[in-house]
């Protein structure tokens, strides 16, 4: 049986719990933004939880960049000024350079996603809307800072949502004008018509234990041991001295 051509080859590319965290934070922001804006009414308690869930996801993301598969690492996919302004050159070019794992753009992209959400998440722990929504670490800081992260939560929203956009429509590019399908991908973990020394990696099961034990006991330390060891705020807004 004759070997596959180079542009029919397929090789690794996403290890499988790159791909999972990708799709729980899919869903995990989907099911956020229908607890906030669809079925607000109803239930606040499923948003705050949603929300603690992708706090996890996250941390397990930072610590997978570092331990995870050969294209999943912050180091193999984040680009110097050198290496952005070479793509970009070549970037609306139908038949440009391939990437195995993040292009340059697609990194930065990755990354703004990464610290918006992180945004979210921690102004989401400090809001108290004295109504509905409370953040497990409300009590710990005054008013003045609830306040804040209440607006910080409301305005990174709407940047969330323009950069998710953004993010969609570059997959629509990449599939319709560069014939590369990011989607399927992300889905099987491989991708076609790369070259054989691109191959990833897939770390073992017991990495991928340890960063998700390690990031569960930062969510357990966050979410529930903070608020029992530090002392509550002021319940006053106002300093009256």
């Amino acid at each position: 049986m004759s070997e596959p051509t180079p542009s029919r080859r397929r090789i690794l590319v996403w290890d499988l719990p790159t791909r999972l965290f990708h799709w729980l934070l899919v869903l995990g922001v989907l099911g956020s933004w229908l607890t906030a804006e669809v079925f607000r009414d109803v239930d606040f308690v499923w948003h705050k939880r949603i929300g603690i869930c992708i706090l996890g996801l996250l941390l397990f993301r930072l610590l997978w960049g570092f331990v995870g598969g050969r294209h999943s690492r912050f180091a193999s996919f984040l680009p110097g000024p050198r290496r952005l302004f070479a793509y970009l050159k070549v970037f609306a070019l139908r038949d440009g350079a391939r990437h195995a794992g993040h292009n340059p753009l697609g990194a930065l992209s990755v990354v703004a996603l990464l610290l918006s959400l992180l945004v979210q998440v921690a102004s989401g722990l400090l809001v108290d809307d004295g109504i509905l929504a409370a953040g497990p670490l409300a009590k710990l800081v005054d008013g003045e800072v609830r306040g804040l992260a209440g607006l910080v939560h409301s305005v990174n929203f709407n940047i969330l949502l323009a950069l998710i956009g953004l993010h969609l429509l570059a997959i629509a590019y990449y599939a319709v004008w560069r014939r590369q399908n990011l989607v399927g991908a992300m889905i099987t973990g491989q991708a076609a018509g790369l070259p054989a020394a691109e191959q990833g990696s897939a770390p073992g099961f017991g990495r991928f234990l340890l960063a998700a034990a390690l990031a569960t006991g930062a969510v357990i330390a966050i979410v529930e041991g903070l608020p029992a060891w530090l002392p509550p705020a002021g319940i006053g807004d106002f300093n009256f001295d």
